[in-house]
């Protein structure tokens, strides 16, 4: 064996880049090269069949104009606010009601999960189904309690289709976070509680007092994740919806969609997706100043 090969083998920092290229390659191809492409084509008129041309800021400027571009901003604000703030509450609800020793509690946890692992497409298929405006279960229900003399337009009328919408994003969403959540009380040690009750404290005191604070690093990542996917959310509105009615439910993931491919806009298009990253890039520097306790949780002090 060569002494370079020795040395290769001996360093972990040597080995550990080398264990990294492949993946290094797979992000730079399926990650970078998109990214790069996207924000080139926002700068350009590029339409779909002819190359297009640099016109610096001009998509940009039109898109803070344009009363549809405005419009989906302020559904994406209001889809992604009201959404994750459900999917936390019922989230922390059910881990913490899964947390106890409960029969069959192996068994929830299981069934827990099934609105996450079913795949998008169908969940989205179920729910066009259940608020169609002619074969709608709970129109049907309704009627037979009573309550309703006709079908309700779940869909046909614009906060209907978004409230339709943004229920069925809550409903794939909280088995993910009741999960993860789930996951971080179970680290929290019991010898916290005791020593609470031993003091006094009240059931609410103990959540309040030992559970959320030694919660918060793993709510803070959670939470980060949860509002990624659901500001980017694309297959959902685009099964049930497809940004419609009069755009009321276009979400800028799928407004970018239109204008891009069946539009044919490609660089108004990137210019839509790359006006999302700034708003992601808050959600990650939300989730690195939540990890940023861990150090406070161990003893330590914040940095």
């Amino acid at each position: 064996m060569t002494p370079l090969l020795e040395r290769i083998q001996n360093s972990r920092n040597v080995l550990g880049l080398i264990f990294m290229m492949p993946a290094t390659l797979l992000l730079l191809l399926f990650l970078t090269y998109p990214l790069g492409l996207g924000v080139w084509l926002g700068f350009t008129d590029t339409k779909i069949g002819r190359e297009g041309h640099w016109i610096g800021l001009e998509n940009y400027e039109f898109l803070l104009t344009d009363s549809v571009t405005q419009l989906a901003l302020f559904n994406t604000m209001f889809y992604t606010t009201v959404a994750s703030v459900l999917k936390f509450f019922l989230g922390l609800w059910l881990a913490l009601l899964l947390n106890k020793n409960l029969r069959f509690k192996s068994f929830f946890r299981a069934v827990i999960l099934l609105p996450y692992i079913v795949p998008t497409a169908l969940s989205a298929i179920a729910f066009w189904w259940i608020f169609d405006s002619q074969f709608s279960i709970i129109s049907w229900m309704l009627m037979k309690m009573g309550w309703i003399d006709s079908y309700i337009d779940f869909l046909g009328s614009p906060w209907n289709a978004r409230l339709a919408t943004l229920s069925a994003n809550v409903w794939r969403g909280v088995p993910f976070v009741a999960i993860t959540l789930l996951a971080g009380l179970q680290t929290i040690s019991p010898s916290y509680y005791e020593a609470s009750a031993i003091d006094g404290a009240t059931p609410w005191q103990q959540f309040w007092h030992v559970t959320l604070p030694l919660l918060t690093p793993i709510i803070a990542v959670t939470m980060t994740f949860s509002v990624l996917f659901t500001f980017t959310d694309f297959q959902l509105i685009y099964v049930i919806t497809r940004g419609g009615p009069l755009n009321a439910t276009h979400l800028m993931a799928t407004l970018s969609f239109q204008r891009a491919i069946p539009g044919g806009a490609l660089g108004e298009g990137a210019a839509i997706a790359i006006a999302m990253v700034p708003f992601l890039l808050a959600a990650i520097l939300f989730s690195y100043f939540g990890l940023q306790r861990r150090a406070w949780q161990q003893g330590g002090s914040d940095k």
